[in-house]
């Protein structure tokens, strides 16, 4: 109910699905993108860096909603407060799966920015074309808790990971626990981000820091 004094504002192109993207790109990836973006100013500020990583974006739609926006706000602390409008990208659907084109041997990145019937059809589809899932699980979805079993490496920040821990009623003590009882039920891989104290993984078989 305040209003404050802000002392810099700045836009800058991104979004997890878009800096997945660009990372794979960069990292010398051949990378293909399934997106969606408004009719409207911000379009192309956020494909900018993508079209200059030489992203291919013929997978990319035009909505009629707005391009998906992320308004932070930053304290003097450093601690921010995000509000996410996903705009058009809700608009990706079960059906732009095709533009990916999946075939054996792909990796398919995803994360929860996108329809969550979205990414389940994925999964499904990239199993079925023998790709590697790799999903990151941001933002917190408690109802997408049934998806992250089905990727072959779910990756979730420290927080993310409790949470979902709870929601799949995950054994354990610690978080290592609870990450080994994960990769023991599922078969898959969970990877859990640190901030700058690094990162946990745990395998069917490993555990490794």
């Amino acid at each position: 109910g305040e209003t404050v004094r802000g002392s810099t504002f700045a836009t800058a192109p991104g979004g997890k699905g878009a800096n997945q993207a660009l990372a794979a790109a960069r990292a010398g990836a051949k990378v293909r993108m399934v997106g969606a973006v408004g009719k409207d100013s911000f379009a192309a500020e956020a494909l900018a860096l993508l079209k200059d990583g030489k992203v291919d974006l013929s997978g990319i739609n035009e909505s009629f909603a707005s391009t998906g926006t992320a308004l932070i706000l930053v304290g003097a602390d450093g601690e921010n407060v995000i509000a996410v409008v996903p705009g058009a990208n809700d608009s990706v659907l079960p059906g732009d799966i095709a533009k990916a084109q999946l075939k054996k041997g792909d990796v398919v990145l995803l994360q929860h920015e996108i329809p969550l019937q979205t990414i389940a059809a994925t999964l499904e589809a990239a199993r079925a074309a023998g790709a590697v899932t790799v999903l990151n699980t941001a933002p917190f979805r408690a109802e997408a808790s049934n998806l992250l079993g089905k990727a072959d490496y779910a990756v979730a920040n420290e927080t993310e990971f409790d949470l979902y821990g709870e929601a799949l009623s995950l054994g354990g003590r610690d978080r290592p626990a609870r990450m080994r009882d994960y990769a023991g039920k599922t078969g898959r891989t969970i990877v859990v981000t640190l901030g700058g104290d690094g990162v946990l993984a745990a395998t069917p078989d490993t555990f490794l820091i």
